[in-house]
């Protein structure tokens, strides 16, 4: 996994994703204590980053592997970036989704040309029956974090987020980053670390869940004791990538972790200040920013919403914190 497979990812991704903003509001800058970047992967193809991931795996695999389909296990966001990459490739797609993803989630796959094979977290092994589909249909798997040609292209973001800092002036600050499985977040410290050394990566995660920085605190993965119960479905995850978890601890400073309220809160500012919605697990690199401003220093921080897939009522308890 390097800097030259990300680079390769971007020129495959040229012409299909979206070159994603770099936004700025000074009432979040004033909340913050600081100047507040944010990159909106929200904006993305499908609502999400996991179409960068999604396209770079499909368009790297050989034509005649790649005609037979491909399988991926999902909440959401992965399943909608494989489905919508899948089709635009023409090849058929199946995604195994749990029974309690958000609903938009789930038509939305399907709406975008998946078969969804729903699953029950707690009593049924997702592996089991994806590897079943994947051997009666000759299916390949692409994985929502653990595979080099999705994190290279997750790390296209980074890319972005490097040159649209360069040009804002921003040289030495830290890039807050939904972290999940850690495919993002170690794509984008990848590019940092080639393109822009001065501009560090923090993963971000939700309270109960922070099994990506209690690993960067041991040096060893660590599991998480659950792996549903929180709003943040989009970034709950048993524990980082094998190959993730490495770069992590080699590139990334230390973790944040915020309440299931805080990111509620920061889906709130991200609409009343820059007309953008996140979904929660999306919000809480904002969230971080906004509420643990003590453990960030300089004068600028650069944060990605890394999803805007939400449902109408958890967007509408987001609104409430406003009043």
């Amino acid at each position: 996994m390097n800097i030259d497979m990300i680079r390769a990812a971007a020129k495959r991704l040229e012409g299909h994703a979206r070159v994603t903003p770099l936004l700025n509001s000074p009432f979040l800058d004033e909340i913050a204590g600081r100047r507040v970047w944010i990159k909106p992967e929200c904006l993305q193809r499908t609502g999400s980053f996991k179409f960068r991931g999604g396209w770079s795996a499909l368009s790297a695999l050989d034509p005649d592997t790649r005609a037979r389909g491909v399988i991926a296990f999902s909440s959401g966001n992965h399943a909608q970036g494989v489905a919508h990459a899948a089709t635009l490739h023409g090849v058929p797609s199946v995604i195994v989704m749990p029974r309690d993803a958000p609903a938009l989630k789930i038509a939305n796959t399907k709406a975008l040309g998946a078969e969804v094979v729903l699953y029950d977290r707690g009593s049924e092994d997702r592996d089991r029956i994806g590897a079943q589909l994947a051997q009666e249909r000759g299916l390949t798997l692409i994985k929502p974090y653990d595979e080099p040609q999705v994190i290279a292209g997750q790390g296209t973001t980074g890319l972005e987020i490097v040159t649209q800092a360069r040009e804002a002036g921003v040289e030495n600050a830290d890039i807050l980053v939904c972290c999940g499985g850690g495919g993002l977040t170690s794509g984008i410290a990848l590019a940092a670390e080639a393109e822009a050394p001065g501009l560090r990566v923090r993963p971000v995660e939700p309270e109960g869940f922070d099994d990506v920085a209690r690993s960067l605190r041991s040096g060893g993965i660590e599991r998480n004791n659950r792996v549903s119960g929180n709003i943040c479905d989009a970034i709950i995850t048993p524990q980082p990538g094998d190959i993730t978890f490495p770069i992590m601890h080699r590139l990334c400073g230390p973790g944040l972790v915020v309440t299931e309220d805080e990111a509620l809160q920061a889906m709130a500012q991200a609409f009343l200040r820059l007309k953008v919605v996140a979904e929660p697990g999306g919000a809480v690199a904002l969230a971080a920013a906004l509420c643990r401003q003590d453990q960030i220093e300089g004068e600028d921080v650069i944060v990605t919403i890394s999803g805007g897939n939400v449902d109408p009522e958890i967007f509408a308890r987001s609104l409430k914190t406003l009043s």
